[in-house]
């Protein structure tokens, strides 16, 4: 009969040290950003019920529910649905969730919106019908310091140390 051992303790706590480091590699504190986050989404909620296309607001483009002489085309309604999507949703995710990957999701989804405002603002500067409205611009600058933000916290990652 062989003698039963026990395992070491040391190892153990050695173990339990090890997952609670790399529990804490995947997480993130976003500190003094998220207030910059939460007011950003929160301008874009304001944003999406202001004016963006003649009197239709930004809800009324996401949905599509137009009258006809104000037919906006689909570059509105990706911004609409991207700035949404990535800008207050996602970033919400981020928030509570707080982990890396999704900082990195929340910056590329947000630099994805800020190139669908532009192209949204200049299709509209430049169809000859009405232009972009009050809504549009300030979700393309809320969208533009979300996405700055996001891409500055992604890189400020400190470097993980292998062991």
């Amino acid at each position: 009969m062989s003698p039963v051992t026990d395992p070491d303790p040391q190892d153990a706590l050695r173990a339990e040290i090890e997952q609670v480091e790399r529990d804490a590699a995947r997480h993130v504190d976003p500190g003094r950003w998220v207030m910059t986050v939460a007011v950003c989404a929160v301008v874009l909620l304001l944003a999406a019920a202001l004016p963006w296309v003649g009197s239709a607001n930004g809800w009324q483009v996401l949905l599509g529910q137009l009258a006809e002489p104000e037919r906006v085309g689909p570059l509105p309604r990706l911004f609409a649905t991207s700035s949404l999507l990535f800008g207050v949703v996602l970033s919400a995710v981020t928030v509570f969730n707080r982990r890396w990957g999704l900082v990195w999701l929340c910056a590329f989804g947000c630099a994805f919106s800020v190139v669908h405002a532009i192209w949204s603002v200049w299709s509209r500067q430049t169809s000859g019908s009405t232009g972009p409205g009050v809504g549009m611009v300030l979700a393309l600058f809320a969208i533009l310091v979300l996405a700055v933000t996001w891409v500055r916290l992604a890189f400020s990652r400190p470097p993980t140390v292998a062991s």
